[in-house]
């Protein structure tokens, strides 16, 4: 092995059908002479792969599903052979079958091998006590022979070497088919072997106590030669597999399952070239090319991993070109007379899904049902001698004919919606502005009864489909999210980056114990910019006050990308690692983590007068307290040490060999959490009594239960999903007992027996969430999904289960049957919650009252005579429900969009920009200071910044430079203090007045309930005219002020819209809004709703001109300070010199680029 030797190919083992899931591979083999890859699965079916790339070749069926997997392949100059548990089959290297053998004495064929006739005959054996020998040439079998023995595997060198089930190797004679020899070479049974040229080599396994296998760390070897046994390889990582090198005589491979690759000289086994294979899983075989160029191997995950010099890969040492497809030349084909058929047109080759392939749900048969007539109307028609006449009550026009079609078959529910400005203009053409009748969309009901649960389906469900975000000129908040949510439970947007947490994030906040611990820590003052348990709770606090409006998980999952380990572990998905249901499992257990870490934080930290829960309330809450005993086999010394667990992981029964699902069937989910709980293990290991590594069994001491109890389900293999496909397998209440150290776990009618006597104390938990993941075949990507039984959530339990499906922004009601019933194709649960039951429906809302609201009255930049604002006096000026605030922000753009190109120019949005929350401003809004700021917050920003928007946000680079902003007197904070201080405002049930507030919150991320917004955008609107006004044209035209003339500030544009309420305070209590509004609007009709560009202004509008129009017959005026009389501070200009508080320079804000600033 060369050392530029690497993984040069890794492609997925294609599945047996479209929408089948892939299987394992069962065998692999190169051939001898051709540049292709050979392999087997589970159904019969043979595929090849050419060259390095692996290209798919041919696949045909070898024998037919019952006849099991594809045990071996042998090749010869004419064919493939392939192997089968009941069968013997060649085919042309094409696919075109040549011969099959079954035989009633063929039930379960393992083995064969060339015989001393070459590739012409073939000796077969397996699992009964007959050997049969077939002539290849002519399809035939020509001998059967006796034996007592049963064989698994053949390798053929000088004599055929064929493994036994008890681990012993018969060196067979390959004339008369005698046995010459038998080695011993394991006392259980062996795994692996190869024979070539004066070498056998194996590896398999030992018996240990209690009857267990276990690998043996070693290679064993024999010389066929001298008929006598080798000193064995030794091979600590525990040797799996194991080849001989084709040309290097002494030369072997040997590889463990977990990818470790050893090559080893027989001769001298000190030395050794070592090689790493990365899986996600476990690898199941390897397979060295006759070239000694190539090896393949094959894993769990069903992928399949080429290995060889980049340079000098090939497989065959002499190759031999492959067959194509035939080539046909193209002929003319006459149309002109009308005896040509259309059928000499051949169809093309093709690989993808064909247009004429529709699906089941768009076939409808031929002929319209009849229209169906209201009895009614036809009591109200009128007689006459040609017919019956009456008034059009139908909602078509006359003579349009009706879709009866399109009536009788169910919408899709997922259908994209109508985007709402094509809504406003529709339903304002409409009389009184109602909908046109095809546009209702009837509300979801909140009761489910079907009779046929969406999880039987064969094919993925529409409710489960991955559901699209579409993109106008407007935005995204031109999207009709209110189409996929009637209820009033929030769903959480994807069009984010590491979106695929939003499942975990809505089973978390519908568990009341987690609910309160996030919301509890955010109200303290934790100002942790990495903390993801204060974003969990502002997440929580954002899900509940939406009130089923869409909602985004952007600032957690920014402050989840922020942190190294995430990146490392791969939880981020720009460097995926693995599939979406393993990236959340890791997350759950990182972020449990990260949560108990700034728990213990926050505690340790906090001041003696604030009430905070003690830092063991969070290990009760999540963390399963054990003590892990390990013991070592041989010296039988043993050493207990701590191990709480806060995710358990899922453990399953094994299946013996030779008895398939005999464990498994019948397993109850009790049985498998309380194996898992309590993880009854033996692995290699450092023993320190024996001074070498030996067989250590692990078991865990259970002491006590966590409140929350977090499952990972570790779904690998078609086992595992057939036991989760038994109806009812997952319970809804589940009993756990720990006693003297065992976990003991109840459910169903054991339960309830257990409960009535009493005898014990149990802790019954409930079922409050999980998160699923549903896979979409070949034709869409797999997602995963919410299940959240809101009742344990509810302020008052309803009494009966209430499941809803959150498919990220969609949300609707489900079965209780239909939330915990899955299937082997598509539907799997990834990670499960339960909470003890006695607290169901107790959420605590007290950290409301002990918010710590001493970030809006603490100044980080003290008697600073340039800062822009003043901190609010904690004793005259309490912030507070009665309290309005003016706020304005200003954003930079992080990310550009990702658009998609087509082939005829059209273009598609991916992922919309994103923007970042670069400078905040509030200003008092009430009181004797009135218009002056106590925020005015510049925010560092980590992401690269891909445009300042100057023009639009009057920031520049330097504004947000940690070393710059300083001395320009800004106040440069972490978003995560900015944004605190935000939240404890709307906490303390202020007010917030702007402009044009939906983007602002937006990027922001945070909700705010309409109860609390007063946006002035809304005020001076009038709905029929489909049109707002910015806040420039509005300062003019009511105000008589220039803003905006150069670049926008945020604390200007604030304190315009806080004059602007003012303005509309006056005009409402004088009972002449409405006049007022018309003139407004036909004003701005004249003007193209802009004000009148500003002439003579040297300073572009920083307050330097005369405050008059060149020309103009309207006098207008710079904005003014906040107060004359009391001077407060102002935004500095972006000039040489810094303007004081006070100084009547403001600068200008720029806005988002929207219509409405």
């Amino acid at each position: 092995m060369d050392g530029d030797w690497d993984e040069v190919a890794r492609i997925p083992f294609p599945p047996p059908g479209l929408r089948a899931l892939p299987t394992p591979v069962t065998t692999l083999a190169f051939d001898t002479s051709q540049e292709l890859l050979w392999t087997g699965n589970e159904y019969g079916r043979v595929s090849s792969f050419y060259g390095s790339k692996l290209q798919q070749y041919t696949s045909f069926k070898a024998h037919a599903s019952p006849g099991g997997p594809v045990r071996q392949l042998l090749f010869n100059d004419k064919g493939v052979i392939a192997l089968g548990s009941r069968g013997v089959h060649m085919a042309l290297r094409r696919g075109v079958p040549l011969w099959s053998i079954r035989h009633e004495d063929m039930q379960e064929l393992r083995c064969m091998s060339f015989t001393s006739k070459g590739t012409a005959e073939i000796l077969v054996a397996g699992e009964h006590d007959k050997m049969f020998v077939i002539d290849t040439n002519k399809g035939e079998i020509t001998k059967q022979i006796p034996t007592e023995h049963r064989y698994k595997i053949m390798r053929r060198s000088r004599y055929i070497c064929a493994a036994t089930s008890s681990g012993a190797v018969h060196i067979i004679d390959s004339l008369n088919f005698q046995v010459i020899k038998v080695w011993n070479a394991h006392t259980a049974a062996i795994n692996d072997m190869d024979a070539q040229h004066d070498f056998i080599v194996t590896c398999g396994y030992s018996m240990r106590h209690q009857g267990n296998y276990m690998p043996d760390p070693f290679v064993n070897v024999f010389d066929l030669k001298n008929m006598i046994s080798m000193s064995p390889i030794p091979f600590p990582a525990g040797a799996a597999y194991v080849r001989m090198h084709p040309r290097m005589s002494t030369t072997s491979i040997v590889m463990s399952q977990i990818g470790q690759m050893h090559v080893v000289d027989l001769m001298n086994p000190n030395t050794s070239n070592v090689r790493q294979a990365n899986s996600l899983s476990y690898f199941s075989m390897i397979e060295i090319a006759s070239s000694g160029e190539a090896v393949a191997l094959a894993d769990g995950d069903c992928y399949i991993h080429l290995w060889g010099s980049p340079n000098k890969i090939h497989f065959s040492e002499f190759p031999t070109p492959i067959e194509t497809a035939d080539s046909t030349s193209a002929t003319r084909i006459d149309f002109d007379t009308p005896e040509t058929p259309l059928s000499t047109i051949g169809m093309p080759y093709y690989r993808d899904v064909l247009l004429s392939a529709w699906p089941s749900n768009m076939v409808t048969e031929v002929g319209a049902p009849p229209v169906k007539i209201d009895p009614q109307f036809l009591a109200t028609l009128q007689e006459r001698d040609w017919g019956y006449f009456g008034k059009n009550t139908r909602p078509l026009r006359r003579n349009q004919v009706e879709d009866t079609r399109g009536a009788e078959s169910p919408q899709s529910s997922l259908k994209p919606p109508k985007f709402l400005s094509e809504k406003a203009r529709e339903a304002a053409k409409s009389p009184a502005g109602t909908p046109a009748p095809e546009e209702i969309v009837r509300d979801t009901p909140q009761v489910l009864h079907d009779t046929k649960l969406e999880s039987h389906k064969v094919e993925v469900p529409e409710s489960y489909q991955n559901v699209e975000i579409k993109y106008s000129k407007f935005g995204i908040d031109d999207f009709d999210f209110g189409y996929f949510n009637k209820t009033q439970y929030s769903g959480l947007q994807n069009h984010i980056v590491n979106a695929y947490a939003n499942p975990l994030l809505q089973v978390m906040h519908y568990t009341p114990l987690i609910r309160n611990v996030a919301l509890q820590h955010a109200a303290t003052a934790c100002v942790n910019e990495l903390c993801l348990l204060c974003e969990l709770g502002f997440l929580f606090d954002m899900l509940h006050k939406a009130e089923g409006e869409a909602c985004q998980a952007s600032n957690f999952t920014k402050t989840l990308s922020y942190h190294s380990e995430a990146g490392k572990l791969g939880l981020l998905e720009e460097e995926p690692h693995s599939s979406r249901t393993v990236m959340l499992q890791q997350l759950t257990r990182f972020l449990l983590r990260q949560m108990a870490h700034y728990h213990a934080l926050m505690t340790q930290n906090v001041q003696p007068f604030v009430e905070t829960p003690n830092s063991g309330a969070f290990e009760e809450l999540f963390q399963t307290s054990a003590t892990s005993s390990i013991r070592c086999m041989n010296c039988r010394s043993e050493t207990t040490k701590a191990d709480p667990t806060m995710v358990n992981e899922l453990m399953y029964p094994q299946n013996k060999p030779g008895h398939r699902n005999a464990r498994v069937r019948g397993t109850t989910f009790s049985q498998v959490l309380k194996m898992s709980v309590e993880r009854e293990t033996a692995n290699k290991g450092w023993c320190n009594n024996c001074r070498r590594y030996q067989t250590l069994a692990t078991r865990k001491t259970i002491h006590r239960v966590p409140s929350v109890l977090i499952l990972t389900t570790a779904i690998n293999n078609n086992d595992h999903r057939r036991l989760w496909a038994t109806p009812g397998w997952l319970p809804e209440e589940i009993g756990v007992i720990v006693d003297s150290g065992q976990f003991f776990c109840f459910e169903g009618e054991d339960l309830k027996l257990h409960l009535q006597r009493g005898i014990h104390s149990i802790t019954v938990y409930t079922l409050t969430g999980l998160a699923v993941n549903i896979e979409g075949g070949q034709q869409q990507r797999s997602h995963l999904v919410a299940m959240a039984n809101i009742a344990h959530s509810a302020p008052v339990a309803p009494g009966q289960s209430q499941w809803y499906l959150f498919n990220d922004f969609y949300v609707k009601p489900i079965p209780t049957q239909e939330a915990l019933t899955f299937n082997t194709s598509w539907k799997t649960p990834s990670i499960i919650a339960y909470q003890v039951k006695s607290a169901n429906n107790k959420l605590d809302s007290s950290w409301k009252q002990s918010l710590d609201s001493r970030f809006l009255y603490v100044d980080l930049q003290g008697d600073r005579p340039d800062k822009t604002y003043r901190t609010l006096d904690p004793r005259t000026e309490p912030a507070g429900p009665n309290t309005i605030v003016a706020i304005d922000t200003e954003f930079v753009k992080i990310s550009q969009p990702e658009v998609e190109m087509h082939s005829d120019g059209d273009s598609k949005i991916i992922r919309p920009t994103v923007h970042a929350l670069a400078r905040n401003s509030i200003v008092r809004g009430s009181g004797m200071d009135e218009g002056v700021p106590f925020i005015d917050d510049y925010i560092t920003i980590k992401e690269k910044v891909v445009d300042y928007l100057t023009s639009y946000s009057g920031i520049t680079a330097e504004d947000l430079d940690e070393t710059v902003a300083p001395q320009r007197g800004h106040n440069l904070v972490p978003l995560k203090i900015a944004y605190k201080k935000i939240w404890i405002l709307l906490n303390l049930g202020c007010k917030f007045l702007g402009h044009g507030l939906k983007q602002d919150f937006r990027v922001i991320n945070i909700h705010v309930p309409k109860a609390q917004v007063i946006d002035t955008s809304d005020l001076f609107f009038i709905k029929e005219r489909l049109r707002k006004l910015s806040l420039q044209f509005l300062a003019h035209t009511l105000l008589k002020e220039d803003i905006q003339q150069v670049t926008h500030d945020s604390i200007e544009d604030a304190r315009t819209a806080l004059r602007l309420y003012r303005k509309y305070q006056e005009f409402n209590e004088a009972g002449i809004l409405d006049a007022m509004l018309q003139e407004i609007y036909a004003k701005g009709a004249a003007s193209n709703f802009k004000p009148p560009a500003k002439v003579g202004s040297g300073s572009g509008g920083n307050g330097n001109g005369n405050g008059n129009g060149n020309g103009g017959s309207v006098p207008r005026t710079d904005t003014p300070p906040a107060d004359t009389a009391a001077p407060g501070p102002s935004t500095p200009s972006r000039k040489p010199a810094v303007a004081a508080v006070g100084s009547a320079t403001p600068t200008s804000t720029p806005g988002r680029g929207s219509g409405s600033r």
